[in-house]
């Protein structure tokens, strides 16, 4: 079983989520302000592709979308501290892939996971 083929969402969310992780413990030289800029960028472009690799792509869009807004506000609208933009990021990555996960089928291999011998 390919993961990136099956599991987009999933996989892209885990690494959306980790990247958050690094960036907001990661770099003590960075500001909240700049770790959540980084942090959002990185969440709307992993949505993005996110969106390319599954079909319907409006749930996939929208919690890209959700998800680099919640960096944001986190880190301009709330005044968080970095380690706190990056612990909400992850939170918030992880509940939207498991509501987008069970809405999207992959692209390149549309058989439902319980076709799937494992």
């Amino acid at each position: 079983m390919n993961l990136v083929r099956r599991e987009p969402t999933l996989l892209l969310s885990a690494v959306s989520g980790l990247l958050a992780i690094v960036v907001s413990f990661g770099f003590d030289a960075l500001s909240a302000e700049q770790a959540g800029l980084i942090v959002a960028v990185l969440s709307a472009v992993i949505g993005l592709v996110n969106a390319v690799a599954v079909r319907p792509i409006s749930p996939a869009a929208f919690t890209g979308f959700i998800a680099a807004g919640a960096a944001l506000l986190t880190s301009y609208g709330l005044n968080f501290t970095q380690e706190q933009v990056g612990s909400v990021q992850v939170a918030v990555v992880a509940l939207l892939a498991l509501i987008t996960r069970m809405s999207v089928t992959p692209v390149s291999d549309p058989r439902p996971n319980s076709d799937v011998v494992g």
